[in-house]
């Protein structure tokens, strides 16, 4: 093979551009002998393989700041779960119950639950709540009427509503309701206020903030 027609095939490898076969690259490699035509080829190759490193960069860089967001929500999620693990779920639970019962004007059944929020709490080894849930919970499980309850809602509702939002959890499930008229908020499940302080003379009073 002349320098012409050497010339000639590597000119035909350039203008296929990016469709050139890599076998081709290489036969042309290996069979030139050396000089312009072996150098040329070699320079070609080398420009391929300096592109095929700069997609597998990008390739790479994009999967890693794709994984990164998969990998925090992964994390948050399963942080979620822990922080509504139990005694937490049935320390809500319980919460719940008072919190409709006093929605109704009713004082029944709110001194027993009011007592197992606090045996949970007091009985939590892993103390995910604070003690003052507990002691919240035995005053109001002490109220004697309506007045002192409500009245003793409110230290314990802004301590569970303080706890899911440290630990972003319950969201979608646990709402934050806030009435203007006693300037207080409660947790609900419901997205319909239901005011635990007013009850029904202003059952609907107040608004979610989440």
């Amino acid at each position: 093979m002349n320098a012409v027609d050497c010339r000639w095939m590597f000119a035909l490898t350039r203008l296929c551009g990016p469709c050139a076969a890599w076998g081709d690259k290489t036969f042309l490699r290996d069979s030139a002998t050396g000089g312009v035509l072996g150098e040329l080829v070699q320079q070609e190759l080398d420009r391929d393989i300096m592109k095929l490193f700069k997609h597998t960069s990008r390739f790479l860089i994009a999967a890693t700041l794709l994984a990164v967001p998969v990998a925090s929500f992964a994390a948050d999620e399963k942080k979620t779960e822990s922080a509504l693990m139990e005694p937490i779920k049935s320390v809500l639970d319980h919460y719940l119950m008072i919190q409709t019962e006093l929605a109704k004007d009713s004082l029944k059944g709110v001194d027993e639950h009011a007592n197992a929020i606090g045996k949970a709490v007091a009985g939590d080894e892993m103390k995910m709540l604070s003690p003052d849930v507990a002691k919240q919970a035995e005053t109001l499980a002490k109220a004697k009427d309506l007045k002192a309850a409500r009245e003793a809602f409110k230290p314990l509702s802004t301590s569970l509503i303080k706890y899911l939002a440290d630990s972003k959890a319950g969201k979608g499930t646990y709402h934050e309701a806030y009435c203007p008229m006693v300037k207080a908020s409660w947790l609900q499940k419901e997205t319909q206020i239901r005011n635990p302080y007013m009850g029904k003379e202003m059952l609907t009073c107040g608004v979610l903030k989440n």
